[in-house]
């Protein structure tokens, strides 16, 4: 049961799908006046919105089409450079690259998200806009990030595929930069299998995002459009089916994020005792979607030995979370051979100079190879958190399990 929302399926979900099914209306749009239609898809953008405090949200089929989708929107394209972190998962990096722009990576800090001081230290005349990835349910410094933000004029752009019911000082990730987005895959807060969504305040993103996501369209099209269309556009609609299926998730949101927020703070209180043994800092302690704890250790060979004890691994190894594991960003493998984004002549004609290597980021480095990552909601090996609990343990198992990390951080601490 990898994240939270897979844990919960059951019979709203079933019956939401049944609805679907027995309607015959699997495609997002339907005929107004057909009163079987129910607009599942429809339904859940109003309700995400509204969640987030936003007017505007389009719903996608993954939280890659969301990242492509937020990116043309706020116009990233040719010749830009957007500047992500160097731990996140690769889709924020090949998102950046499928836009036709160069992604700059930066440091990350205590929080395991973006540094804004290197950040700042990485802007160029060809930035165009900044990814704030809220890594592990835990915002990002979005205050300081949009002060760098302001002072450039640039744009900030949320990816908050795992963060999904979390917020940032009383307002939901997501909903802070010109655009946001969420992932709603199988390892994520609330699940279809997969899914994405795109949030936004602004109007022209608006009818940017939806028109890339539905072929050009306008928003909320019925029938066949001709001459209004904003832009070329591809087809990255969600069906009725996970959009039916998200609905029934998205009642259980405030109960997930309870049960994480206690059962995180729980095991939490049961370490706080033990010396030499440092937590990732959290920006918003009661916004945070607590589905992981993030231990960080005095030396990477402490945690090296912790993770072995623990059958776990330290956060450094957790595959494509890890620019220095994603080789084909590192070496510009790209589709085709003359090498674009990173060698088109518009790029170069500029000054751009795309340059990856592994260990280019030795705060990062350094950070990941003493962290190790306990799963409180999302158990999944590709980001390290293997050993912990599920959102639905009890106190109990909660309690078991935080005695038995006691132990093996005793032996080596």
């Amino acid at each position: 049961m990898p994240g939270p929302g897979r844990e919960l399926i059951g019979e709203e979900e079933l019956r939401e799908v049944l609805d679907v099914m027995e309607s015959g209306h699997l495609y997002r749009y339907g005929r107004e006046d057909a009163p079987d239609f129910q607009r599942k898809v429809y339904q859940l953008e109003r309700e995400v919105a509204a969640l987030a405090g936003v007017p505007y949200s389009v719903a996608v089929n993954s939280g890659t089409s969301a990242l492509l989708t937020a990116l043309a929107a706020v116009g990233v394209g040719p010749g830009d450079e957007v500047i992500v972190p160097g731990y996140t998962f690769v889709a924020s990096m090949s998102a950046v690259v499928y836009s036709r722009a160069v992604p700059v990576l930066a440091e990350i800090d205590g929080t395991l998200n973006l540094d804004p001081a290197d950040v700042e230290r990485r802007i160029t005349p060809r930035t165009k806009a900044i990814l704030a990835v809220h890594m592990l349910g835990n915002p990002a410094r979005l205050d300081e990030l949009q002060a760098v933000v302001d002072r450039h004029g640039l744009i900030l752009v949320e990816d908050a595929a795992q963060a999904f019911g979390a917020s940032y000082k009383g307002r939901m990730v997501g909903s802070v930069g010109r655009a946001g987005i969420y992932s709603f895959n199988v390892y994520k807060t609330i699940t279809a299998g997969d899914g994405g969504m795109v949030v936004t305040s602004d109007l022209d993103v608006y009818r940017r995002a939806f028109a890339f996501h539905d072929q050009g369209h306008s928003p909320n099209r019925v029938g066949v459009e001709v001459g209004h269309r904003p832009l070329i556009g591809l087809d990255f609609r969600m069906t009725e089916l996970s959009g039916a299926v998200l609905r029934a998730q998205l009642r259980r949101l405030p109960a997930m994020t309870a049960s994480l927020r206690a059962n995180k703070r729980r095991f939490k209180e049961q370490l706080l005792d033990i010396p030499g043994l440092g937590f990732r800092e959290v920006t918003d302690p009661e916004g945070e979607l607590a589905t992981i704890l993030t231990l960080l250790l005095p030396t990477e060979a402490v945690a090296r030995a912790i993770a072995a004890d623990l059958d776990s691994k330290v956060v450094a190894e957790s595959g494509w979370h890890v620019y220095n594991n994603i080789e084909q960003i590192l070496e510009q493998r790209t589709v085709t051979p003359e090498g674009c984004p990173f060698q088109c002549p518009i790029y170069r004609g500029r000054g751009g100079q795309a340059d990856y290597h592994k260990n280019m980021l030795p705060q990062t480095d350094d950070l990941l190879n003493r962290a190790i990552n306990i799963s409180i909601g999302v158990v999944d090996a590709g980001l390290g958190s293997a050993f912990g609990v599920k959102m639905g343990d009890g106190p109990d198992e909660v309690d078991r399990k935080a005695e038995q990390l006691r132990a093996v951080l005793k032996k080596h601490l």
